[in-house]
């Protein structure tokens, strides 16, 4: 929030949806085939009971950026190819230091 810091015009959305004077007119957005990126969404209490582990941690919406956080590698396996790509890079740096230390 530092660098990107929340604006009001950021929640207008949440505050249309949210409807504070009259709670039972709430429409929601989020629709499993026609707009599952909706994010005004209800859930009924067999929803919520029947998750695994039953919390109130709900989410829904996934970053499409990011890998697949769910099947990652053990720590060792990243912490290895990121260090495998780091002395990649340090190989690529010195190549071109030297390239131009040549002209």
């Amino acid at each position: 929030l530092k660098k990107n810091p929340l604006k009001l015009s950021d929640l207008r959305d949440f505050i249309t949806c949210y409807n504070a004077g009259n709670r039972h007119k709430r429409k929601e957005t989020y629709h499993a085939t026609d707009n599952p990126d909706g994010r005004w969404r209800k859930f009924v209490y067999e929803e919520i009971i029947a998750r695994d582990k039953t919390s109130l941690d709900i989410t829904w919406l996934k970053d499409k950026s990011l890998a697949d956080l769910d099947n990652l590698p053990d720590p060792d396996v990243l912490a290895e190819e990121i260090a495998e790509n780091l002395e990649s890079a340090l190989g690529s740096f010195k190549m071109i230091i030297k390239e131009l230390s040549n002209k």
